[in-house]
This record gives structure tokens, C-alpha cells and sequence, in this order.
């Protein structure tokens, strides 16, 4: 399935090619400070792929918080958080936040509530690894 979405003034377009369906997307809602204050929901599939096409690279700010080894990409133009990415490996991979796909209305699952609060380092980049998307930019 493709999702495609953007933040709300279109500078950051994503395109998310996943294994699953609009029913069984498995939605997180983070549990962190940096979520919750935006509303986020996130998701994410190691099966999958993103690409983000960016227009005006000099309107989107990266913003790193708590353990500083993710990057939050938020649009200064509209103010939207579009995803957390990270670099693994000498790859990137990414987590979306739903609120921005254009179908989101259209998705069932609950999201699920996650807590990574205790997690290393080393543990969180381990679970990213193994779940998060590959993402390219173009």
C-alpha cells in the first residue's frame, strides 16, 4: 500500500510504501514530551520505504531532544512535525506521524501507546533498527 502525506504547507512530502493495509497500520501514540505536545501518532514499518521530497531545505528544522540521537523534522514554514529520523548503519530510517497522511482519516487502528522512556542508547537505536523504515531523501 502507498500513503502519501505532507506537512500542512507542502514544503515536506512524503510517499510511504508499506506491507500493510489502512486496518492493520499498527499506530503508536508516543508517550514522550515532544509527542504528546504536538499529538502525534507515529508509524513505521522496517518492511517498507519512505521517501521525503523536500522543496525549500532551508525551511525545515531538525530538533534533537532527550537522548539527542533522533531527528525531529519540522517544518518552520507551518510549524508541523513530519518525522523522527536517524541515521543506522550509514542509513536513514524514519517514523511518521500519521496526523499528516492524506488518508488519515480513513485509518482504523487504535493506536497503541509506547513508552521508551528507559531505554539505552544502544536499546533504542537497536529497536529503530530493527522497526523502523528505511527512508530516502529526494
Amino acid at each position: 500500500m502507498l500513503f502519501t502525506g505532507r506537512c500542512h504547507c507542502g514544503n515536506i512530502r512524503f510517499e510511504f510504501e508499506t506491507t500493510h493495509t489502512k486496518a492493520s497500520l499498527p499506530l503508536r501514540a508516543c508517550q514522550c514530551s515532544f509527542c504528546r505536545a504536538h499529538g502525534a501518532l507515529s508509524v513505521s514499518d522496517a518492511r517498507g520505504r519512505v521517501r521525503f521530497t523536500i522543496a525549500e531545505r532551508s525551511l525545515v528544522q531538525h530538533y534533537r531532544f532527550g537522548l539527542g540521537i533522533t531527528d525531529m523534522l519540522i517544518c518552520r514554514r507551518c510549524g508541523c512535525y513530519v518525522a523522527g529520523v536517524m541515521q543506522i548503519d550509514g542509513r536513514f530510517c524514519a517514523t511518521l506521524n500519521v496526523n499528516l497522511f492524506d488518508l488519515r482519516t480513513e485509518l482504523a487502528a487504535t493506536p497503541a501507546p509506547a513508552d521508551y522512556a528507559d531505554e539505552t542508547p544502544e536499546q533504542r537505536t537497536a529497536r529503530r533498527r530493527q522497526n523502523w523504515t528505511p527512508a530516502e531523501f529526494g
